[in-house]
């Protein structure tokens, strides 16, 4: 017989799972039940949820018409693994994205399905790039993470991962993102200009890869005209550009994608994390028809095109994505929260500040043992926050798009309380 741990015993998981675990760590209780905005553990605790999944979670927790779509689809004996064999959900999914998302933004794009997660499809997107232009090197910025796989890990800025490679990521030259160097500075200047020196060193590279707000760096957004700059920059040599939006897209800053914005046009976008709707691996890279030029089979997987995944994608499109409501109202609750942070901020230590775009920001704490305590505090009264940025000192408030105003304002509460006993 089994052993039968009593509620929130973490020691199966001590004793059994991999020191890589992380997450358990920093929120110590077995996590049963979630619904929306709420997570509830197994001795019936309920957390407020300012996770979501580390973005995969836009909608929420069991969004109940999502679920629906899922369970009806289970009972019809619809396909689940596939492959990349043609199934109706998989039409239906490629039919209505096309409709719904992208003929409305004037934008061009195949689908390929590369695989179940962000780095699955970071890492078709460099090895299409590379085979498109004939050319090795990448340009990715300070602060970027695209993924741990070693292809993207390559164009991975973060030292902590990078050390755990085994052998040294290569491929990929660093510029300064947007803002590195202070805000008077245009660091898009500098890269205009080694493009133009022949004598700079940085030998043409095969594409640019960007999140048009860095997630895991510290909620860096990056700036319309400097965004702008670097795709005429892209246009002008011959560089295609990747945009990933495994973070930052599927409505996170306000807009499905997170560069519409800045009228961008990428060449390849990566979409992952919230792409299913309801936490199910998805993955997808959009590129444009013209580069489409992979061989039947040359970039294969068993996972890729997951048809239960794109069940719920589809129903999501639906539910949120038909009208502009969902849009609107992430654009007035990011402010919402903005409003909060930067009370936080100025009422407790100079040293905090506030960052990001839409509902995707970050309150800087200067330095990482702060907003690890903060964090902490959080938890144990009933928050659900991490923490990212170069030492960890930002923390990240991604509370699903859908929450309730209630449920948000206390969340910000427990956080402007955990801020207040912690400085």
């Amino acid at each position: 017989m089994p052993h039968e741990s009593s509620s929130n015993s973490l020691s199966a998981f001590e004793h059994l799972e991999s020191n890589v675990r992380s997450y358990s760590r920093s929120f110590p209780v077995v996590f049963r039940k979630a619904a929306g905005a709420n997570l509830e553990d197994e001795n019936g605790f309920v957390f407020i949820d300012f996770l979501s999944g580390a973005g995969a979670l836009n909608y929420g927790h069991n969004d109940p018409d999502l679920l629906k779509a899922v369970t009806e689809y289970l009972k019809s004996e619809g396909i689940i693994h596939g492959l990349d064999m043609a199934t109706p959900a998989k039409r239906e999914f490629m039919e209505y994205f096309d409709e719904t998302i992208l003929r409305p933004r004037g934008l061009t794009y195949k689908f390929q399905f590369p695989g179940p997660t962000g780095a699955n499809a970071v890492e078709a997107a460099l090895k299409l790039a590379r085979k498109i232009t004939g050319r090795h090197s990448v340009i990715s910025f300070t602060n970027g993470f695209h993924g741990v796989s070693l292809g993207a890990l390559a164009v991975t800025g973060n030292r902590h991962y990078r050390d755990a490679a085994g052998v040294p990521p290569a491929g990929t030259v660093f510029m300064p993102y947007d803002g590195y160097w202070g805000v008077n500075n245009d660091s898009s200047e500098y890269l205009a200009k080694v493009l133009a020196d022949a004598s700079s060193g940085l030998d043409l590279p095969a594409a640019i890869i960007l999140e048009t707000v860095q997630g895991e760096g510290g909620i860096n957004p990056a700036s319309k005209g400097w965004l702008q700059s670097l795709e005429r920059l892209c246009r002008q040599n011959g560089i295609l550009l990747i945009v990933d939006d495994i973070q930052a897209g599927c409505g996170r800053t306000g807009n499905f994608f997170s560069f519409e914005f800045a009228d961008l046009s990428p060449d390849i976008v990566v979409l992952s994390k919230s792409l299913s709707g309801c936490g199910l691996p998805l993955s997808l890279l959009l590129l444009k028809p013209n580069l489409d030029v992979w061989r039947p089979g040359e970039h294969s997987g068993t996972f890729r095109g997951n048809n239960l995944a794109l069940v719920t994608a589809t129903a999501a499109l639906r539910k949120y994505w038909t009208n502009t409501t969902l849009s609107a109202e992430v654009t007035k609750t990011g402010n919402f929260i903005g409003e909060h942070l930067g009370q936080i901020a100025q009422n407790r230590d100079p040293r905090f500040s506030v960052r990001g775009r839409g509902m995707m920001l970050g309150l800087d704490c200067g330095v990482g043992k702060l907003a690890e305590k903060i964090v902490r505090r959080s938890f144990k009264g009933g928050l659900v926050v991490e923490r990212c940025g170069s030492e960890d000192q930002v923390i990240k408030v991604l509370p699903p798009l859908t929450i309730d105003r209630v449920t948000l304002q206390r969340g910000l509460d427990i956080l402007d309380k955990s801020v207040h006993d912690s400085v």
